[in-house]
């Protein structure tokens, strides 16, 4: 194996082409090895329907992306190909599916990448069968089952299974593969009452697991399985462990798409909170960020901090440290400069962002994440030690009056000051629009009335089928002065309070469904049915 100097795998001096086993599908599960490679790629050749979402989260930007569709339909071509790329470009990640080994042509290509005069390396990635069975919660060994095999699904499938009746089994492949798979199977005798578990999609948001029966499989897959789709079925004792040991598909938000109308950089840390319940996030900004119109009070004020001439500063938000931190940097300042100064945080991502600038705030609400939670933690104002009495607020330019004049009633000289203007931001994509429109995102968290007014403003309103989830109650009756109905009202003014909110109103939805006999179903897929 060759290595750069610096110890990265990427451009190397002998051409190389690195086959690469995707894994199950999500990003998340790709080897530590794998990532490196593709993060130091200058081409790589990928299915961008099955693999796109792990290009994006580990390519470098002046990655070469390329549909291995292009590379040609035999083996031997795509080989050949690879190697003429890698010996033009230093080398090729090529990615495929799975391990990247078993019921692939990637040792065909491989070969005949050899045959050409081309290093080659094999990284093996995390295999269908383990995927399916970690992530439907269906063990393909037990006890009394020492063995398994891994069956390409399709017509001749029963000669590999029916001989081994007391060995796990599982069968990969397409949708009509596997049906073929089960067809053949029956007519050799299996007992149509045979427990099966067919899973699709494993390990990412859209996975869906059918436990049923031989004799049921068939049209089940034809009624609820894409017929491109591929498919994992396991035969054996473990399906009967599915409903106790079902982990993944069955967090709460599982499958949910939530809108979330706040900036790139607010939402992401939403978005990832979100995927761990199992929802998908969809960040539309509703508000840009833009200097004042007039600097000239913002400048003062640094020039006050700066001096002393202030004993807190008070930030309502990450953009207040964003655009503190920001003028700092414009005069050639750091965190230092804040030595003396008492820094008192409105909440948890607020008090985030000042660590993440190296400084440890000195105040931050005890109970409610809000203005008003601000304020009544906040000391009042001693005459003997607090001679100069003065606080900076730098907030935006829309900011309410809640703090200003709560630390005015406790004694404290107020400097309010426009650091930053909120303007409506431009509107998202035609596609996206059109999905809030017609209620395909099964939830939306509005955290302030600005994104509330802005949403509606720049993509439209979202239907009455959208769980509407404001952050406090402000902010919901912004939303009902904008036609909305609110479904889940925070606790506490703070993100983590409207999500558990969320949380517990789609477990309340999913137990009355199950309590009436119905199959759960999301907000979203309600709607769908209602238009049928």
């Amino acid at each position: 194996m060759t290595i750069r100097a610096d110890g990265a795998f990427g451009a190397l001096a002998v051409p190389t082409v690195y086959f690469l086993g995707a894994g199950p599908g999500d990003p998340a599960l790709m080897t530590k090895r794998g990532t490196d490679l593709i993060a130091s790629a200058t081409v790589i050749a990928f299915d961008p329907e099955a693999h796109s979402d792990i290009v994006d989260a580990y390519a470098g930007p002046d990655a070469q992306r390329m549909d291995a569709r292009e590379l040609g339909q035999a083996a031997t071509t795509r080989g050949r190909k690879l190697a003429g790329l890698a010996r033009e470009h230093g080398s090729v990640v090529r990615i495929v599916p799975h391990d990247g080994v078993l019921f692939s042509t990637t040792t065909d290509e491989a070969a005949s990448v050899r045959r050409q005069g081309v290093d080659f390396e094999l990284i093996p990635g995390v295999g269908a069968a383990v995927s399916a069975a970690a992530f439907a919660g269906a063990p393909v060994t037990t006890n009394r089952v020492r063995s398994v095999r891994l069956v390409e699904a399709g017509e001749q499938s029963h000669l590999d299974v029916s001989k081994h009746r007391n060995t796990g089994h599982v069968l990969h492949g397409v949708r009509d593969d596997v049906i073929d798979a089960l067809s053949a199977l029956l007519g050799d005798g299996w007992d149509a009452e045979t427990p099966v578990l067919m899973t699709t999609a494993v390990s990412t948001v859209a996975q869906q697991t059918i436990e049923t029966t031989f004799g049921a499989a068939e049209q089940r897959l034809r009624d609820e399985v894409a017929d491109d789709a591929q498919v994992t079925m396991i035969l054996g004792q473990g399906v009967e462990q599915h409903a106790e040991l079902d982990w993944f598909e069955s967090r709460p938000l599982f499958g949910w798409r939530v809108l979330i109308p706040r900036t790139q950089e607010q939402g992401r840390s939403t978005a990832r909170e979100l995927a761990e319940l199992g929802a998908i996030g969809t960040i539309v900004p509703t508000i840009a960020i833009q200097p004042p119109r007039t600097p000239t009070q913002m400048e003062r004020a640094i020039q006050g901090l700066v001096n002393g001439d202030y004993q807190w500063v008070g930030l309502t938000s990450v953009n207040a440290v964003r655009a503190v931190r920001e003028w700092f940097e414009e005069f050639g300042l750091d965190a230092r400069a804040l030595a003396g100064v008492r820094v008192a945080a409105v909440g948890g991502p607020t008090a985030q962002a000042l660590e993440d600038w190296g400084v440890t705030p000195d105040l931050v609400p005890s109970g409610e994440h809000s203005a008003r939670g601000l304020v009544e933690d906040w000391p009042d104002r001693d005459p003997s030690s607090d001679p100069g009495a003065r606080v900076l607020l730098p907030r935006a330019d829309i900011a309410t009056e809640v703090l200003f004049e709560g630390l005015q009633e406790r004694g404290w000289d107020v400097h309010d000051v426009t650091a930053y203007r909120t303007v409506r931001a431009a509107p998202p994509p035609a596609p996206v629009r059109e999905s809030i429109k017609s209620g395909e995102f099964d939830a939306v968290l509005f955290t302030s009335s600005s994104t509330v007014r802005n949403l509606v403003g720049i993509a439209g309103k979202p239907p009455a089928s959208t769980i509407v989830c404001a952050i406090g109650p402000a902010t919901a009756q912004t939303a009902q002065e904008h036609g909305l109905e609110v479904d889940v009202l925070a606790e506490e003014a703070n993100l983590g309070s409207l999500i558990s909110g969320l949380v517990d109103h789609a477990v309340a939805r999913r137990t009355a469904d199950l309590t009436a006999g119905r199959a759960p179903l999301r907000p979203s897929q309600n709607r769908s049915l209602k238009k049928r």
